[in-house]
């Protein structure tokens, strides 16, 4: 039975189909998860992938066996998923779905009451142990079955986060990569006036245009060649379960994600002045100068979705970003949307009467920054002590937080080793100086290869 191990990561269940996630696990994972979290009811919902549907039935049958209701919303969203528990009071929620991983690969993520997370550090080890173990209680009582489609009423929640009178009929390019994000776009675009130019937009498991990865350079092409083609306001591309967006201005230029947090944080600012913002600890400048210039408290956090979810819910935070793609929302359960994100740019490009490329140039060039840059080192804890101990009587500041930052006058760094996959991650941002900025990222990268 080692074939679970392999499968649960730190965050959720991801592994390759057969071998590391089958019905058969799948089964077994419903049944751990009612005999550890005892729910009443709970709601269940899948991906484009083509296995996705076969994995939740199998789910579904072990958490009804396990004594728990099923609501099944069908293909969907992760955050959907989270909506819906949150919506209808549940007590859990998982989603079937393997986000931007290949698609011979399928996997889970679980949330308990609330849409609250459950990670390596909040049951998810035990739901593993009780699956791999097949420990589980008899139940007395066999659950319910139901399907119920909680789409309307997310949509509806959706546009509660803009003004829809204030928006300009923007032409918008959206690439769901194949995804499921093009049935949402279809299901809220008769509310909106915007004019849509759809790329890959039907969802097709086979992935015939790859992997749905916009991080991936060679996965950007279609996007930005769609955008300059119809001379589209701005471009959105999704991952798989779309609940990471990315952006690109009307010049087909890729907007980083460090950049949208600042955005965001402005819009929510706003509308919700002196409110609490929470960031991730990678690029911190312009996030921070951004918040506090509009009277509101930057708050940064270990990186991690479990983190930022617990540290908003701390500090009542209505909104936390991650350069990573990542934003969470207050009134969405806490939890992270790709949907959310590009409503609140798209009301703010109408409301400035500002392009995006116009919107982000100033802080690009206020906070240039060097962009995540992995690498893959035999030991990232030797490096990290070696570039610490090489800075240390420079730096101004020195945190650990997440991994490594160091700040210095005109410059900084955060060098963090991956929690998901064998390699460290390096960010440099610098004040206004892009020379130095390229030429500390250069000398970081040289200083680790020969560490």
């Amino acid at each position: 039975m080692g074939e679970f191990l392999s499968a649960f990561k730190a965050y959720d269940v991801r592994g390759r189909i057969p071998d590391e996630l089958n019905d058969d696990i799948a089964y077994a994972i419903g049944r751990a998860y009612a005999d550890y979290l005892k729910p009443q009811s709970v709601v269940i919902g899948y991906d484009i992938r083509l296995t996705s549907h076969t994995l939740s039935q199998a789910l579904a049958r072990g958490l009804q066996e396990g004594g728990a209701d099923v609501i099944d919303i069908g293909q969907c969203g992760t955050e959907e998923v989270y909506f819906a528990t949150s919506h209808l009071q549940v007590d859990g929620g998982i989603c079937v779905t393997a986000s931007h991983n290949p698609k011979d690969y399928n996997g889970m993520k679980f949330v308990r009451e609330q849409s609250k997370p459950i990670s390596g550090d909040t049951g998810l080890k035990d739901i593993e142990r009780i699956a791999h173990q097949r420990s589980w209680q008899d139940s007395e009582r066999q659950g319910s079955y139901r399907q119920q489609d909680t789409r309307p009423a997310y949509i509806q929640h959706l546009l509660e986060y803009v003004d829809t009178s204030k928006l300009k009929p923007l032409k918008i390019v959206c690439n769901a990569g194949n995804g499921g994000a093009g049935a949402v776009i279809d299901a809220i675009e008769s509310q909106l006036p915007f004019e849509w130019i759809k790329v890959h937009h039907q969802a097709d498991g086979e992935f015939p245009n790859g992997v749905p990865n916009p991080l991936l350079e060679e996965n950007r092409a279609p996007t930005i060649e769609a955008i300059q083609a119809h001379q589209a306001d701005l471009g959105i591309a999704w991952d798989g379960d779309f609940d990471r967006c990315f952006f690109f201005d009307g010049s087909g230029a890729f907007v980083e994600g460090y950049y949208i947090v600042g955005l965001l944080a402005e819009a929510f600012l706003h509308k919700h002045p002196a409110a609490s913002i929470v960031h991730d600890p990678r690029l911190v400048w312009n996030t921070a100068e951004l918040v506090e210039s509009m009277g509101g408290q930057a708050i940064q956090s270990k990186t991690g979705h479990a983190f930022i979810k617990e540290r908003m819910r701390k500090e009542d935070a209505v909104y936390g970003g991650e350069m990573s793609a990542h934003h969470y929302f207050r009134d969405f359960a806490y939890c992270d949307s790709g949907m959310i994100p590009w409503l609140l740019v798209a009301e703010l490009i109408s409301v400035s009467g500002k392009s995006l490329g116009q919107l982000v140039q100033e802080r690009t060039e206020r906070f240039p920054c060097s962009g995540e840059i992995n690498s893959r080192l035999q030991d990232a804890k030797a490096t990290l002590a070696a570039v610490e101990q090489h800075f240390a009587d420079q730096a101004v500041s020195v945190d650990h937080t997440d991994g490594l930052s160091m700040t210095f006058e005109q410059w900084r760094f955060n060098l963090r080793a991956s929690n998901t996959e064998p390699v460290v991650r390096l960010n440099v941002e610098s004040r206004a100086d892009q020379a130095l900025m390229q030429e500390k990222t250069d000398y970081l990268l040289a200083l680790m290869a020969n560490a």
